[in-house]
């Protein structure tokens, strides 16, 4: 029989998670070892294990979870029932806002993925394609003639351009903060949004 639970366990593993994803970040997937990672978590080894079987499923779980957050932001914005318009505002500034306290699994999702087995690694992929179709009709909506020239998605990629990046080169506690950045990135697509000329496919 499985022993039980404790109340705080997972609070635990999100701590493990964030302190990984901090130190994969940092370091690099590759070059962490799972030592390093204990010692960046504040546990022993015998803790860590506790929580996560092996370094491949602490990367799966950072970035498998990172996605699973961006798709419940997807689906809390739908479930507003917004007009189109108002809807892709709300999808960017929230996207932003979530960035802002997720730098590491951010950069960990773009760089590491790629070490992940290939089942684990699909499974993550496909719900990237997800968040970024739930973009791609949201540009459509606003745009309906540009998903008729089969702009919509390029054009939500080149949305992503702007949002998925600002960990590079965004430093904390500077003059800006993604907060404060989410209404310019709104001004700037919308503003380029109805220049954009559709044209066939």
């Amino acid at each position: 029989m499985a022993r039980p639970r404790s109340a705080g366990f997972d609070g635990q593993r999100e701590q493990i998670l964030a302190a990984a994803a901090r130190l994969f970040a940092t370091r690099g997937y590759t070059a962490a070892t799972m030592h390093e990672v204990a010692a960046a978590c504040g546990v022993s080894k015998a803790t860590l294990y506790h929580y996560v079987r092996d370094k491949h499923g602490l990367l799966l779980m950072i970035t498998a979870g990172h996605v699973a957050r961006l798709e419940g932001l997807i689906e809390a914005v739908r479930a507003e029932a917004l007009a189109p318009q108002p809807h892709l505002q709300a999808l960017i500034e929230r996207f932003m806002r979530a960035y802002a306290s997720a730098e590491h699994e951010h950069r960990v999702l773009t760089e590491d993925v790629k070490f992940l087995d290939e089942e684990a690694r699909e499974a993550v992929l496909a719900a990237q394609r997800r968040v970024v179709a739930a973009f791609s009709e949201a540009v459509a909506a606003c745009r309906p003639e540009l998903q008729a020239a089969a702009l919509h998605t390029p054009l939500a990629m080149l949305l992503f351009g702007m949002i998925n990046w600002t960990f590079t080169w965004l430093k904390p506690g500077g003059r800006l903060s993604h907060e404060t950045l989410a209404p310019v990135v709104t001004a700037l697509f919308f503003g380029g949004l109805g220049a954009v000329a559709a044209r066939p496919a």
